[in-house]
């Protein structure tokens, strides 16, 4: 349970470092573009070259792009017709959409399921959350940030966008079935690992609790919906209307309920997207979760 430690220790520390005044204020601008130049390339092309292709796939993919589907119906739709702004809008449905499918995510589903639990954790996460994150994710964010609602900026941003660059070439990799010398492996994977303590540093230091705040409202319907809504909804489509059944199934839909992506609240941060709102839907869900996923686990082993 070392990393569910890390994530604490490092949003408390980003918190903290708010109050060291030789601490640039702004220094959260330059973790954002390290994690999204060099830390998310590093897991992609560790990660994804050695993901294997088959049926099994079928029950954690959906999690992670059925789940960021369902986020854009709902928060788009109810936008629209609420009159919220393009940015907030964005926001929702990016942090909403994307769940901590691997930080926190691994840890509990290993501990609950063991390591057939943290293979279907890891399905969820790599071709599922990291994917929608490198490209529905870009496109949102696309379409949502101010001044860029053209077609070809938007699709610039995502060709130019870093992870999915990595993304691409980690795909031929996979399709060819070629993979790095393990030293280079070794060296993506340690970068890689930093994503966690340099992103929840970056939300800490952006994290603002001030309770009246008008983001508490939104915040509480992202959280709401991210946290019951979207479990909820993946209960019945693969418990009660597909009849699944199994550590698969079940690991599957417990990943559905995690708190929002760490690095979802970085990319909607970094297009402008409402940064305060998106980094207290981590700084606030994180801890949040723990108890509504003590919820679901209950009632996956008595249903």
């Amino acid at each position: 349970m070392d990393n569910i430690l890390l994530v604490f220790l490092s949003l408390i520390m980003g918190l903290a470092l708010q109050s060291v005044a030789s601490f640039p204020k702004n220094g959260y601008l330059a973790l954002n573009q390290f994690v999204i130049y060099v830390a998310l390339p590093a897991l992609a092309l560790y990660y994804i070259p050695k993901v294997s292709v088959t049926t099994d796939l079928l029950y954690p993919l959906g999690i992670a792009w059925i789940g960021f589907l369902l986020s854009f119906a709902f928060f788009y739709t109810l936008g629209k017709k609420m009159g919220w702004s393009n940015r907030l809008i964005g926001c929702l449905i990016i942090t909403a959409g994307l769940g901590n499918t691997s930080f926190v995510g691994f840890p509990i589903i290993q501990a609950l399921y063991g390591e057939e639990g943290l293979k279907t954790a890891i399905i969820v996460d790599q071709p599922g959350s990291f994917v929608v994150m490198a490209t529905l994710g870009i496109i949102t964010a696309g379409i949502f940030a101010k001044g860029a609602s053209k077609g070809s900026d938007i699709l610039k941003k995502i060709i130019f966008f870093p992870p999915f660059i990595a993304f691409v070439l980690a795909c031929v990799m996979n399709v060819l079935h070629f993979d790095f010398h393990n030293n280079i492996q070794s060296v993506f994977m340690k970068l890689g690992a930093t994503v966690t303590p340099v992103a929840l540093v970056s939300v800490g230091l952006q994290l603002k609790i001030d309770r009246h705040s008008r983001h508490w409202k939104f915040l509480s319907l992202g959280l709401f919906f991210k946290l019951f809504l979207t479990p909820a909804f993946f209960f019945v489509l693969y418990r009660i209307i597909l009849g699944g059944k199994g550590i698969t199934v079940d690991a599957s839909i417990l990943e559905s309920a995690m708190a929002p992506m760490i690095t979802g609240a970085i990319l909607a941060s970094n297009y402008g997207l409402k940064p305060k709102l998106s980094s207290m839907m981590v700084g606030v869900g994180i801890p949040l979760s723990f108890l509504s996923l003590a919820f679901w686990y209950y009632l996956l082993i008595s249903f």
